[in-house]
């Protein structure tokens, strides 16, 4: 195949800001973590599956299967829909007062 160009897992694609390793990066319809830094405009990696341990909103609780969504001003997941990015599901359990929780990205 000459057109193969990548699997798609791991995307390399221009950093809309500046990006820290292990940030959730949203560009369009596209969403995943940041594989590395990446000053804004520069080539980074943006791996679009698996499962990876976020920071949350303190007070929301997360069920296993819950709806994952991102809030790109707190850069925090929650569980609230309205003005943000649906990236994921929970599978793991996350008390109101934990500050993490594990996501598997959709």
């Amino acid at each position: 195949m000459k057109n193969f160009v990548q699997n798609g897992v791991n995307l390399t694609l221009p950093a809309p800001a500046n990006i820290v390793s292990g940030e959730v990066v949203i560009i369009g319809d596209i969403h995943g973590i940041a594989a590395i830094n990446a000053a804004e405009g520069a080539d980074m990696d943006v791996v679009t599956e698996g499962v990876f341990e976020l920071p949350k909103v303190a007070a929301n609780a997360f069920a296993i299967g819950g709806k994952v969504y991102y809030d790109a001003a707190a850069k925090l997941v929650t569980t609230t829909a309205g003005g943000n990015t649906l990236i994921g599901t929970a599978v793991t359990v996350a008390a109101a007062n934990t500050g993490t929780v594990n996501v598997k990205l959709i």
